[in-house]
């Protein structure tokens, strides 16, 4: 009974310890989290994924589009100004044709036979005219032996015979003329297009048939249309010089060419309210092509230090624009704009933000005045103070 004593009362200690110990671990510990719940406050609300860009002050280029189509700088109808056969074609079709290069020839037989007439009936006229001449010289040296009559009869037959000669000569210079159109030259150099006839073909000089058509590429015409409300930017920016004209593909991905405004028409298209308008494009790469549709930007002018956004950023709303700004807090802002321009994905504002914010650019959808923000895509300008990244 001594011994087992002490034993019953050690257990009785050990399980009064150990219920102690788990009643503290549950309790104990429930009480400590709380403690630290309620030091923590609410949970933070989650950031909103978003990205940015900055708004810069930088020159902007105000630009016109419309659509315009090319022309050759200067286009012919080839057509014969003789009658006749074709001998031969002498240009190849699609290529350059250089001016005073042989395109075609007609049978010039008639023609040969034409000028070696006039140049015989001239020999034939020179041989009277010396003969009268002689004549005139025997009645002058007769003196009172020859009668006044004579002397003056003889004297007309040499005028006339000399004005016969000059009509020999105007005849033979129409008839080598003659023949020399039957050598079909080109007029300018371009490009040939189609031939119209073959060779064998009988052409006629008063049928509006013609044998090719050539069209100047280099340079080369793009006639467009602008607004009559910016007839009086371009007029004014005519004034400082020619303006820069871009010609695009007709869904504006590929730039074409680039050139110069030549010519303002004379008149406002009264049903249209559009002004018709020429630019002029060296074309040495053959970019442009005659009948071809084009877009085309006309630079009116370029405004100086102006405040420009990406065009992502620009919202629209009921009562009016509006773009969402990051403050240094990663929390967004909401401002009022007004929009002047919106070319090339950029757009110009006039009132509501200023160069060296952050504007959102993405991700607005989930945005709303004061939410916390995380910046996806950060400004890529050193320049520009990068918002943090949460």
């Amino acid at each position: 009974m001594k011994t087992s004593r002490p034993v019953l009362w050690i257990l009785i200690i050990a399980a009064v310890a150990s219920a102690g110990y788990f009643g503290w671990q549950k309790y104990g510990s429930a009480e400590d989290g709380k403690a630290q719940t309620a030091q923590k406050g609410p949970p933070r609300p989650s950031a909103v994924p978003v990205s940015i860009s900055p708004v810069q002050k930088v020159d902007f280029p105000v630009y016109l589009t419309g659509l315009g189509t090319v022309a050759g700088f200067n286009t012919v109808q080839v057509r014969s100004r003789v009658d006749g056969q074709i001998d031969k074609i002498a240009f190849t079709e699609g290529r350059i044709a250089r001016e005073g290069e042989l395109l075609a020839s007609i049978d010039p037989r008639p023609y040969q036979a034409a000028l070696d007439q006039a140049k015989a009936k001239k020999a034939q006229d020179e041989a009277s005219l010396a003969n009268a001449n002689l004549e005139l010289q025997r009645a002058t040296k007769l003196g009172e032996f020859a009668t006044a009559q004579r002397v003056d009869t003889q004297r007309s037959t040499v005028a006339q015979l000399t004005a016969q000669i000059a009509a020999d000569e105007a005849a033979i210079s129409n008839a080598q003329t003659q023949l020399d159109y039957t050598q079909i030259k080109a007029p300018i150099t371009g490009v040939a297009g189609l031939r119209l006839v073959d060779v064998g073909n009988i052409v006629n000089a008063s049928t509006q048939t013609g044998i090719v058509t050539i069209s100047q590429v280099e340079p080369i015409s793009v006639i467009f249309t602008a607004p009559e409300d910016q007839l009086p930017y371009i007029s004014e920016g005519q004034k400082a010089g020619a303006l820069k004209v871009i010609a695009f593909t007709t869904d504006g991905k590929k730039t074409l060419a680039e050139g110069k405004l030549a010519v303002i028409n004379n008149q406002v298209d009264t049903t249209s309210g559009t002004i018709r308008l020429k630019a002029v494009f060296d074309n040495k790469d053959h970019a442009l092509w005659p009948g071809q549709s084009v877009s085309t930007r006309l630079l009116v002018r370029t405004l100086k230090d102006a405040t420009v956004v990406p065009d992502d950023a620009v919202q629209h709303s009921t009562n009016g624009l509006y773009a969402y700004t990051v403050n240094q807090d990663n929390k967004a802002e909401v401002h009022k704009i007004k929009v002047s321009y919106a070319i090339d994905g950029r757009s110009v504002i006039d009132e509501g933000l200023t160069p060296g914010q952050q504007v959102i650019t993405g991700g607005q959808f989930k945005v709303q005045p004061g939410s916390l923000v995380s910046t996806a895509v950060a400004s890529s300008d050193p320049s520009q103070n990068k918002v943090r990244r949460e």
